[in-house]
């Protein structure tokens, strides 16, 4: 592989580093400072309350343990193989990183403790973490690029 098409991929894996680290010392912090069912008010509706979650983001499928680590990992294939078609698009680099950044902070509670923290209490959706704000912005960055490059395959 040349140094141009290595770029991205170094790009995203910095930025996957990033989000992970981040996402584990944000939760780290929390875990240390909160107990469960505590909320500390931050801004306006936003509170910070230490909650642990088994399924996948917003508590669905909950208790699914091995699987979700399955799909974790298939989910990651599934992002590697896109970004490997794509790599060269501009601003695909930041997709990947986010949705791999994130998907590997959720893996790492899941493989450490059988659940993922989350400590982001928005009402009215139920408590998130940063792996799962990287993980839908990451969607829709990518989403948002694979259709912008299908509209101009159509001569749009």
């Amino acid at each position: 592989m040349s140094r141009p098409a290595l770029r991205p991929w170094l790009r995203a894996a910095g930025l996957a580093g990033l989000v992970l680290a981040a996402d584990q010392g944000a939760k780290a912090a929390v875990r240390a400072h909160l107990v469960v069912g505590e909320q500390v008010d931050v801004l306006g509706p936003l509170q910070l309350t230490l909650a642990y979650n088994r399924g996948i983001a917003f508590g669905l499928a909950g208790g699914a343990g091995v699987t979700l680590v399955v799909f974790t990992a298939v989910a990651l294939g599934v992002v590697a193989w896109l970004f490997a078609r794509e790599a060269r698009r501009p601003g695909m680099w930041v997709a990947a990183g986010l949705l791999a950044g994130g998907a590997l902070g959720n893996l790492a509670d899941r493989v450490r403790a059988g659940q993922v923290t989350d400590f982001v209490d928005l009402p009215p959706w139920p408590p998130f973490n940063l792996a799962d704000v990287a993980i839908t912005v990451g969607v829709g960055l990518m989403v948002v690029l694979l259709l912008r490059a299908e509209g101009r395959g159509r001569g749009a």
